[in-house]
């Protein structure tokens, strides 16, 4: 348990049975009547996000999550296969909990994996990664029509708007967020 004047961002709390986490908070202290806490807190699961206000001072249930750097093996079937390096544990996480950052998952790379009483509830995977370019069509110079970008398919197959420039096998830094092109990476 903990108050309102305890929340920070990302902390996870206990609402109705269900999990959210505090993406913003404030302080707020009317000239007239009680202190109150504004925020906006985020489904865990569902990923909905909603603006709840609390009186201040009130007690207000908070969740153990556990945060740990796991390694991305394989996919087995529809499940992805994460070990924790410091243990060699394995775990499956589900296609629908892993998501879109599927998209931007290479074997043996590096992610945040956070649980709940054994449930694993999100994987987080850092802002950039890099990822080399498997298919593009040749940039033609003087075609502009698209603004200057063209589609390129990336090593895990996810499709993404590069310069006309880039050429297959060019190595490049990707948004994990958002999946935009962010720049050329040199060896």
């Amino acid at each position: 348990m903990a108050t309102t004047n305890d929340l920070k961002n990302g902390m996870v709390l206990v609402i109705d049975g269900n999990l959210w986490s505090v993406v913003e908070f404030q302080h707020v202290k009317p000239g007239k009547g009680p202190a109150f806490v504004r925020t906006k807190i985020k489904n865990v699961l569902s990923g909905k996000t909603i603006d709840r206000t609390f009186n201040a001072g009130v007690k207000v249930e908070t969740a153990t999550v556990d945060r740990r750097d796991m390694q991305y093996l394989y996919q087995d079937g529809a499940d992805y296969v994460f070990m924790d390096t410091s243990t060699y544990d394995q775990i499956l996480v589900g296609a629908d909990v892993v998501g879109t950052a599927a998209n931007f998952l290479l074997e043996g790379q590096i992610a945040t994996v956070a649980t709940h009483e054994g449930r694993v509830l999100y994987i987080d995977l850092p802002a950039s990664v890099v990822l080399e370019i498997t298919y593009t069509e040749p940039g033609l110079q003087g075609d502009r029509s698209s603004a200057g970008t063209k589609p390129a398919t990336v090593e895990t197959g996810y499709e993404i708007q590069v310069p006309l420039f880039l050429e297959q096998g060019t190595k490049v830094k990707v948004d994990t967020r958002s999946g935009d092109y962010l720049g050329r990476v040199n060896d």
